[in-house]
């Protein structure tokens, strides 16, 4: 057991002095993926790194129903929390008041890669299509998230949810064709 995974434990057991303990050990990793996924979103993001961190960390550690089994089940929590903070943003910026009714543009491949820049729109379309896909294929969903949100590799996705390398890869394969075809 890692000693993340025992502050995690601790955490789950109602330790207060834990929570302080486990930032210092996750801060980096969680502070790269959160620079590493803002670099993509689009010119003029607001966000940044440290704050999505620091936002994600309290939605994590400041509820009562948390359950982590492992390190890697708390990154995985961690690109969860990543996720709906930036999907959060980018509906609060579409909205009307700040110019939101603009015309909705296709999900590219490059938004799947996470090689160029993502509308905000896309960010949305990525986000219903991704909940349609969780209700059918929750790991598929779960790699998904693990791979664009918190910028993890196949190789890391596959050793943070229990898996073959094999089958995450036929997973990555399959839900990125299948969030193709339904976006688009």
């Amino acid at each position: 057991m890692t000693d993340v995974t025992r502050i995690l434990n601790a955490i789950e057991g109602g330790d207060p002095k834990a929570a302080d303990k486990l930032l210092p050990l996750v801060y980096e990793e969680l502070r790269l993926l959160a620079a590493q996924k803002l670099s993509q979103e689009t010119p003029g993001q607001t966000l940044q790194a440290t704050a999505l961190v620091h936002e994600a960390y309290i939605r994590l550690v400041g509820t009562q129903d948390q359950s982590w089994d492992s390190k890697g089940h708390f990154f995985k929590a961690a690109a969860e929390a990543m996720r709906r903070i930036l999907i959060e943003n980018a509906r609060r910026k579409r909205t009307a008041k700040r110019g939101g009714h603009q015309k909705r543009v296709g999900l590219s491949e490059s938004i799947l890669t996470g090689k160029d820049n993502t509308a905000l729109d896309d960010i949305i379309a990525l986000d219903e299509a991704l909940q349609k896909l969780e209700t059918k294929e929750k790991l598929k969903a779960d790699i998904i998230k693990l791979r664009f949100y918190a910028g993890l590799t196949v190789e890391q996705s596959a050793k943070s949810l229990g898996i073959s390398l094999t089958t995450a890869k036929d997973h990555w394969a399959y839900a990125r064709a299948w969030l193709l075809r339904e976006v688009s």
